[in-house]
This record gives structure tokens, sequence and C-alpha cells, in this order.
């Protein structure tokens, strides 16, 4: 189950821009910061080599997949490369029945609710509330009233360590982390700071909105 995948740390890692001679160590420096999903978009130098190289190293202990995933043809290319699971900044329905018929966890990017339901009816395991800059915490929160409950809403997107908490109060499960994460040019010490920053925020974030409710009720 997916929900298996996010539940140790639920932060995805957007590796965009990752060199498949960089990939390992990069990996394993955001993997040891407790992140449990690591995905190279297809707009990477030689993506499908990283996420060849990522599943041969870290697959037992990550779930690797691609993200900026288009089209039905580059889901059955990350299928071939080991890749477990397909991000995409769209709702293509296509796009997502195909990564569910080839046995992948499927993570749409959804910007409305008719995206959302529509997405949720193709198979997705999880919806990317992209982008987070148009889906708020209180457009997440009306999104929560009537989506699924069970539903993983991950919202993507210019998120920093210092705005998990409203957004996990407005009903957010876990977010996608890109470029406050890892960009090109970045060192392995640099991105191990980072990610061990993201963690640390996540739980700090998760007593900041049991503190609140706590008060509210």
């Amino acid at each position: 189950m997916f929900r298996s995948w996010l539940e140790p740390l639920p932060l995805i890692a957007i590796l965009r821009g990752l060199r498949p001679e960089e990939s390992v160590a990069i990996g394993t420096a955001i993997a040891d910061a407790g992140f449990r999903i690591l995905e190279v978009p297809l707009n990477s130098p030689r993506p499908l080599e990283s996420i060849r190289l990522l599943a041969d190293a870290l697959g037992d202990r990550c779930l690797i997949g691609a993200g900026t995933v288009l089209t039905v043809d580059a889901v059955a290319d990350v299928a071939r490369a080991g890749g477990k699971v397909i991000v995409m900044p769209h709702a293509d329905t296509q796009v997502i029945a195909a990564a569910k018929s080839a046995g992948l966890f499927c993570v749409p990017g959804v910007s409305t609710p008719t995206e959302a339901f529509a997405a949720l009816r193709a198979g997705a395991d999880a919806l990317k509330a992209f982008p987070a800059e148009l889906v708020t915490p209180a457009v997440l929160r009306a999104w929560r009233a009537i989506l699924p409950p069970e539903v993983p809403l991950l919202p993507v997107g210019g998120i920093g360590p210092e705005g998990m908490a409203v957004y996990r109060r407005a009903g957010a499960a876990g977010f996608g982390i890109g470029s406050a994460l890892y960009a090109p040019g970045r060192s392995v010490a640099e991105v191990a700071d980072a990610a061990r920053a993201f963690a640390l925020a996540w739980v700090s974030s998760s007593t900041e909105s049991g503190n609140r409710d706590t008060r509210r009720a």
C-alpha cells in the first residue's frame, strides 16, 4: 500500500536536475534523513539511468520512481527502469490507468475537485495538490471536507519547513519537496542538512498542530 511508504515520513523528495553520477550519494543522504519516497523528474539529465541506479541501491528501503510523467509511453519506460511510483503534474486519466495497469503507484497532480475525483476514479493512490501556491490551506481544507478521508493530499510547490504546519492543520497528509531540498550543484552535505531540517520540521508541525487542536477542544 502507498500509505505504508508515507507513514515513516510523508515527504516525497523531488530530485529535479539530478545527474546519474550523483544519484546514489544524494539519494542515500536523503534516505538516511528518513525520506522513503524519491522521484526523479523525467526532465532531468538521463533520468531513467538515475532511477535504475537509485532502485538498485535503495529499492529495499525507499520507493523510487519518476516525476513529470506526461505520457503512457513514459510510464512503460519508468517501469522498465525499475521505478515503482509515477508522479504527474496533471491528472491525465490515461496515464493514471497505464501506471496502475503496470502495477505502479500513481500520484497525479490536481488543482480542482473535478480533477481530484476523476483521478481517484482512474485509480490514483494519492493526490498531489499542485501548485501549492494555488491550492492554499483554505482550499485544501475545503477539499478535505468532500474527498474520501483515506486519500492522502500532498501539497507540492514552494513548500519550506516553516510552511508545513498550516497545511497540516488544513488536512495535508504530507508534502512533495523540490528545490528547497535538492537543486543541481548542491553538495551531498547540503542536501543531507536540508533533508534533516525537513524531517525535523515535519515532527514539529505535528506537535504544533496537535497543540492547536487541544486548545480548540
